[in-house]
């Protein structure tokens, strides 16, 4: 069994999927990219900005589920452009203090040319 999340303080899900699945003591979420939730408009023009706004959607995931940041066990990073990386990385390191296990890659491409999307697993208590 397995319980879907859906907080208004996230993006909506904009296709066939869920902003997370919480099953068998974890939560999955869908990756986070930066849209405002309630108008899924662009937030921000640079990797700070948009990297701000997914670790936000995140937040409000894992508050969602009675979680938070200290819970990410996993975390799944794509950007647009490596050499955002240091940049990507400086607004990561505010969120995720209790260095999850990480992923990050370079990929030709995200939705709505936005530069970055992060995506967690998290430990439910």
């Amino acid at each position: 069994m397995f319980n879907v999340t859906s907080t208004p303080d996230a993006p909506a899900a904009i296709g066939p999927y869920s902003q997370a699945i919480s099953a068998n003591g974890f939560l999955f979420a869908s990756g986070q990219v930066a849209l405002m939730p309630g108008t899924g408009e662009v937030v921000g023009t640079t990797i700070e900005e948009q990297a701000e706004r997914a670790c936000q959607s995140i937040k409000a995931i894992l508050a969602a589920n009675g979680l938070g940041f200290e819970d990410v066990v996993k975390t799944t990073c794509f950007l647009a452009d490596m050499g955002d990386f240091a940049a990507f990385n400086a607004v990561y390191g505010k969120y995720f203090t209790g260095k999850p296990a990480r992923s990050c890659v370079a990929v030709k491409e995200l939705p709505k040319k936005l530069l970055c999307e992060i995506e967690i697993i998290a430990v439910c208590k």
